[in-house]
């Protein structure tokens, strides 16, 4: 059986889906956006990471001998194998991000949460990262939650084979989708990526699968697009896709404790959004 890389499955979620979800999240993205809260999601391989405050080798703690230098951190985090760091610390300071699990395991553990989300049109929401890297652990995970009647989701930047896109599209009941700029320049150099195959991958879906319930999403991010401008350019964007909504998402900070577990600078951008240019902005119309 197909496996591949989860770093998180989060049960309970209201907001990632319609009903109550559990959130299956996939290691790696192609894009590097500037606010990620995720950069644990960010590489497509398991990654060791370190929290200094919860370390105790201080006081004698001796369970990562041989495995490690702690004193050297944040100069440089452990090297080798990142399963040799599972489960080795009491507290939880050294661990990994990412495990290999197998279709079967991932959906026992969303099947086992089904009291919560039978009744309430929720089930699986595939989320990252960006899950469609993972393009056929994704499918299979799709294909065999069908089988299961399991209800399906998915979250995705929309930068994906088409392809992969396409198939999956064919086995979900709602996809969110994210649009963060309209503008190419801006969008590389804000994610490092163009945005042309996001765009395009979008109006397949408006094309192809008419009926297929359409969020997009746009995170509002303080010097980034909140903006009259750029806001607009979106809406416009998306007003010409059928069988959408549009939501803007406040800016939040709630990753970047995860930059300094993983030895990274979190970009510089002001810690607030705000909050009545953000309502102004959900009041913009065309």
């Amino acid at each position: 059986m197909t496996s591949g890389i989860v770093f998180n499955i989060q049960p309970y979620s209201l907001h990632d889906g319609s009903g109550i979800r559990t959130i299956v999240f996939l290691k790696g993205c192609p894009l590097r956006c500037i606010w990620c809260c995720n950069p644990e999601s960010q590489n497509a391989m398991p990654e060791v990471y370190f929290d200094s405050e919860n370390c105790i080798r201080s006081k004698g703690c001796k369970f990562c001998d041989g495995l490690c230098n702690i004193t050297e951190y944040p100069a440089k985090l452990p090297e080798g194998d990142c399963a040799t760091f599972e489960n080795v610390c009491p507290t939880g300071a050294l661990g990994v991000y990412g495990k290999r699990m197998t279709v079967d395991e991932v959906l026992d553990r969303v099947e086992s949460e089904s009291a919560f989300y039978s009744h309430g049109g929720g089930g699986l929401t595939l989320s990252g990262g960006e899950p469609f890297m993972q393009g056929e652990f994704a499918l299979e995970l799709l294909t065999e939650a069908k089988k299961r009647r399991i209800g399906t989701a998915a979250e995705t930047c929309g930068y994906c084979e088409t392809e992969v896109l396409r198939k999956a599209a064919g086995m979900l009941d709602e996809i969110l989708f994210d649009i963060k700029l309209a503008d190419e320049e801006k969008h590389i150099r804000c994610t490092g990526s163009s945005n042309r195959l996001i765009l395009k991958n979008l109006e397949m879906l408006s094309r192809e699968f008419p009926t297929l319930k359409k969020r997009i999403r746009t995170p509002v991010i303080p010097t980034v697009n909140d903006n009259g401008k750029d806001i607009y350019d979106i809406k416009r964007l998306v007003s010409g896709i059928g069988g959408c909504t549009h939501e803007l998402l406040p800016y939040h900070r709630f990753g970047v404790r995860k930059y300094e577990l993983l030895g990274r600078r979190y970009a510089d951008i002001p810690e607030r959004l705000d909050e009545n240019n953000f309502e102004r902005l959900k009041k913009l119309h065309l």
